[in-house]
């Protein structure tokens, strides 16, 4: 490793393992977010399609679109697929091809990285503020479109000469929700002294994740940029940070381990990778676009997009007023669940070494039909009637107490959902539970996945979500 690439991975520990920012602590944090909410104002009303100014049914296409031709639209899929229970299904999806920036910017203050972090209201968050990346924009907002003003703070993202990259990745987003979608997530770090303000405060990378470990705090587009963050041997190097190793509980300093070691895998990269691209040439996937109103179980009206059963969500149409964004009121869709989902990672020692089962899964807005997926992910219908059918799912509701390493409820990304949140589950178990999966399933260190994240559309946003609230001290 080159010695900029070494030291820049030493800043991310060093930040991982610092739980108090130098500027704010984790209870200001709390405190400033709470009062951020009750400051400013925040309104979303139902509406009808016919209504709404800028939106309308496209006759020609069969879906909802905005008439600039820009943001999103709402499109009719027909799925057919060669892996679950299901062979065929139609359903609405959101179309957004546009790649948005989900950016951090980062410096050092007292001699470790922190992270400028936004307080950030969107119309369907769960408690209308939460903690985002600096920068979230789709490529429409952040050449505005919209008529309003450029997002804050976008020019060190742009400008080269205004801070240099520590990360830069294209990630997939919910492939059950989203047709293709992808986002930049980067991390940039400056020497500019950035001051805090209303919306802004400069936390540590360890802060971040211990506010993970809280309900519906760290938004979505904040998980998945720190998810992607690499670990290095470099703690056994130093004697000040594997102290705060060695002080931390045992399961955490496994978490360390497990994202150091590469010599113990039960399966190595080439074999994971010769057994992912195996399903990938056995297995079809095929989406094709129709009309909203040939989506068969689905129906389209002028209150609202939904299942004929009043299952999976509903598409509806809503205006929007919120102060302090770039544009004060608009209307759009959103999304809204039925029901909340659950998402869940089992992680056992195999060879002295925590591995988490990873599942090859199917969805319809894949890229390249399969990613890699937590244990568990139920967020389209009822978990709780899905406890034969899903594999593993009743194991993970049935884990005791001490087996829970993580519990977390947490949203979804609140500009195109409505009040969805998953339960974020880590399970650990012991010796008992078989090491041999089923033919989706692999076993792999966190190293793996780390490894994996580098490169797009391999790890999933459930899985990034939850990689994202690890601690290691």
């Amino acid at each position: 490793m080159y010695p900029a690439e070494n030291a820049k991975h030493l800043s991310f520990i060093r930040s991982a393992l610092a739980h108090e920012g130098a500027r704010t602590s984790c209870d200001e944090a709390l405190e400033w977010a709470l009062r951020r909410r009750e400051e400013v104002h925040v309104k979303i009303e139902p509406m009808k399609l016919s209504a709404m100014t800028d939106w309308y049914l496209d006759e020609d296409s069969g879906r909802v679109r905005h008439k600039s031709g820009r943001f999103f639209s709402i499109d009719g899929i027909r799925v057919e697929s060669s892996v679950g229970l299901i062979s065929t299904w139609d359903q609405p999806i959101i179309n957004q091809p546009e790649i948005g920036f989900l950016g951090c910017i980062t410096r050092e203050i007292d001699g470790i990285l922190h992270f400028l972090v936004q307080a950030k209201i969107e119309p369907g968050n769960v408690n209308v503020v939460q903690l985002s990346p600096t920068l979230q924009a789709t490529r429409s907002n952040y050449t505005r479109q919209h008529k309003g003003a450029a997002p804050r703070y976008l020019e060190y993202f742009l400008d080269r000469s205004r801070a240099r990259v520590l990360l830069d990745q294209l990630q997939s987003e919910q492939g059950a929700r989203f047709l293709n979608k992808r986002n930049r997530n980067i991390i940039v770090q400056t020497d500019e002294d950035i001051p805090e303000s209303d919306d802004f405060r400069w936390l540590t990378l360890g802060q971040i994740k211990k506010l993970c470990a809280l309900d519906n705090v760290v938004n979505m587009d904040l998980r998945t940029v720190i998810s992607g963050i690499p670990v290095v041997a470099a703690p056994f190097e130093h004697p000040e940070m594997l102290d705060t190793l060695l002080r931390g509980d045992e399961f955490k300093a496994g978490m360390m381990i497990s994202a150091l070691n590469e010599g113990l895998p039960k399966s190595d990269l080439d074999q994971i990778i010769s057994w992912l691209t195996e399903l990938k040439s056995k297995n079809d996937l095929h989406v094709e676009r129709i009309p909203l109103s040939q989506a068969k179980q689905w129906i389209l009206t002028d209150d609202r997009l939904h299942h004929e059963e009043e299952r999976f969500f509903d598409v509806r149409w809503v205006q929007v007023e919120i102060e302090n964004r770039e544009v004060a009121r608009w209307h759009q869709p959103i999304v809204e669940p039925r029901e909340e989902g659950l998402i869940a990672f089992i992680v056992k020692k195999i060879n002295g070494v925590h591995h988490f089962l990873v599942q090859a899964k199917v969805e319809c807005g894949n890229f390249d039909t399969f990613e890699f997926a937590p244990t568990v992910q139920c967020i389209t219908g009822s978990y709780k009637n899905s406890l034969e059918t899903v594999p593993f799912l009743k194991y993970v509701l049935e884990a005791k107490p001490e087996q829970i390493r993580f519990d977390a409820l947490q949203s979804e990304e609140g500009g195109r959902f409505y009040r969805e949140q998953n339960r974020n589950l880590i399970v650990e178990v012991g010796d008992e539970f078989p090491t041999e999966t089923p033919l989706e399933y692999e076993w792999m260190t966190l190293h793996q996945m780390l490894e994996f994240i580098r490169f797009n559309n391999y790890l999933n946003v459930q899985a990034r979500s939850l990689l994202a609230g690890i601690r290691y001290a």
